[in-house]
């Protein structure tokens, strides 16, 4: 074996435990501290710590229920004719062409889909698939229920 690479060996280190709890092994370093040791871990105590999850859960739970309701309300305070196409974000210039083709409101959008499907927006120079879902997407966010595709 080579000498000095070895750590210094102590056979009498303390092992000091926050509970205040203290022993002897044999250790590279002088004192060890810990945080728990078999006098103060429930595992050997026998001693059951409770976790309150069921706030946590109840805090969860009213808070989804807090959502719901404002969902509610929401769907239910704004019917279709409320709503212009302008608030949904969609940008001018698709604005501008649904607007020229008569669908200025989310009712007359969803009237233009029970009527013809959507093929009868896809129709409209300009507009295609994607502007087409982004505007359900956003209605459906919103509240509104869209009529079923047709095969």
């Amino acid at each position: 074996m080579r000498e000095g690479i070895h750590p210094t060996w102590y056979p009498e280190a303390q092992v000091i435990c926050t509970c205040g709890h203290t022993w002897t092994v044999g250790s590279t370093r002088p004192t060890i501290h810990t945080d728990v040791c078999s006098n103060c871990h429930p595992f050997y105590t026998g001693e059951q710590r409770i976790v309150d999850t069921e706030g946590q859960v109840d805090r969860f739970m009213k808070r989804l229920e807090a959502r719901d309701t404002i969902a509610a309300e929401t769907a239910t305070t704004r019917t279709a004719p409320d709503l212009p196409l302008t608030e949904l974000g969609l940008g001018r210039q698709y604005t501008e062409l649904l607007a020229a083709n008569g669908l200025v409101t989310a009712s007359d959008f969803i009237q233009r889909l029970q009527e013809g499907g959507d093929e009868a927006v896809l129709s409209i120079q300009g507009i295609g698939r994607k502007v087409l879902t982004d505007v359900k997407k956003r209605l459906r966010s919103r509240g509104y229920e869209l009529p079923t595709a047709q095969a």
